[in-house]
């Protein structure tokens, strides 16, 4: 290690070590499945520049965040979600002295695994997964397998696989669900990666909802901020396509936590700070934690479940078009077609062995899975209008 890299490396630690609080993750305690030695970057620092570089991260931004199939440029997309969540996690991180480095790193990665047409197209290909594979498709599970298994890290050893991320990370990736109305959630400090496998496996082959703990407090947070970060925008975006007004807010929530996104965030904002500040637990107060569920269930009702913005008719062509794509590539890694485009766009950019270990039902949804919104549009087209031939 030369002077500077050594000198460089120094002063990030101490920086670190003078404003993590007791209840912060530290740097130096990240764990990868494979050791590597360290460079000047902190190693959560490293994981979020290689989330950051990785494929999967660059089509977030063609994959939809709630609202699908529609031509407004104002309407919110997965990479501006996963920004947003980045940037107000690391404000609240800062004022409660966490590792934002870790923060940072959950958050760009935490909704990677998400598939075309956002939770629509998630049914879909759970129903798929389910019949073909014996197991649940879901975007927090995918989200590890993209990072953990599927991209390809350049300087790994040979037949490794994935961007070795920190144990850390990963959980926090996992865990970042926030679909439970939480109040209070403290880590569960007592994990492994075998700890992170087993979830994975119980996530993947239960009905119910399998309640898991993130290992750090950073992680906690980040679960927290995934709803604040949306629940507000998603309002806002619905009233842009004149889905609901303002004024059809529930009273004793806009009362509470104001009718705007921007009132909604800072709302929330303050309270998890003023609740969770000293403390080993991320919580709202009593109050603001009634409010924002009664919010949810506002969203549910009136935009996630909405039939005027989940029409049956349009359900039932996404899903036809999600089966016709899954047949048609199945077909062509059976055939071992090597110029189809699940071998040049998926396969080819994979670690070693992927094919060789991996069920062919599985490459697809994968690779389905991997797609954005217009390439999965491109891909249906492609392979379902017939192309013109000249006459001899």
């Amino acid at each position: 290690m030369d002077s500077l890299t050594k000198k460089i490396k120094v002063k990030l630690r101490k920086l670190e070590e003078g404003y993590l609080s007791k209840f912060a993750t530290n740097s130096i305690d990240g764990v990868r499945r494979r050791p590597e030695n360290d460079d000047i970057r902190p190693r959560f620092s490293r994981d979020a520049d290689r989330i950051l570089h990785s494929n999967a991260y660059r089509r977030y931004v063609d994959k939809t965040q709630v609202f699908y199939l529609i031509k407004n440029d104002h309407i919110t997309h997965r990479v501006a979600h996963v920004q947003w969540v980045s940037k107000i996690a690391r404000f609240i991180g800062r004022v409660l002295d966490l590792n934002r480095d870790l923060i940072e790193a959950i958050s760009l990665g935490h909704d990677i695994g998400h598939c075309p047409f956002g939770h629509t197209g998630e049914e879909i290909l759970n129903n798929l997964s389910l019949k073909f594979c014996d197991k649940h498709f879901k975007h927090n599970i995918q989200s590890v397998r993209a990072l953990d298994k599927l991209e390809k890290h350049l300087h790994t050893e040979k037949n490794a696989t994935g961007l070795n991320l920190t144990l850390q990370v990963l959980d926090g990736i996992l865990c970042h669900n926030g679909e439970i109305n939480e109040q209070i959630l403290k880590p569960n400090r007592k994990k492994t990666f075998q700890t992170l496998d087993e979830e994975m496996r119980k996530l993947a082959t239960t009905d119910d909802h399998f309640i898991i703990r993130p290992l750090t407090l950073e992680g906690c947070l980040v679960r927290f901020v995934d709803t604040i970060s949306y629940i507000g925008r998603d309002i806002e975006d619905a009233i842009i396509l004149n889905y609901i007004e303002r004024k059809d807010l529930p009273a004793e929530v806009s009362s509470i936590l104001g009718d705007n996104n921007r009132d909604i965030i800072n709302s929330l904002v303050l309270d998890l700070i003023k609740n969770s500040e000293g403390r080993d637990e991320i919580r709202y107060s009593k109050k603001i934690g009634a409010a924002l569920k009664k919010l949810k269930t506002f969203n549910y009702e009136k935009i996630y479940e909405n039939q005027e913005i989940k029409k049956e008719s349009e359900y039932r062509i996404i899903k036809n078009m999600f089966k016709k794509i899954f047949n048609y590539f199945l077909n062509k890694l059976k055939e071992k077609d090597t110029t189809s485009e699940v071998f040049k766009d998926h396969l080819n950019n994979i670690g070693p062995n992927y094919l060789e270990n991996t069920a062919p039902e599985q490459i697809v949804i994968d690779y389905i899975a991997g797609m954005t919104d217009s390439y999965f549009i491109d891909i249906f087209q492609k392979i379902s209008i017939p192309k013109t031939r000249r006459l001899p």
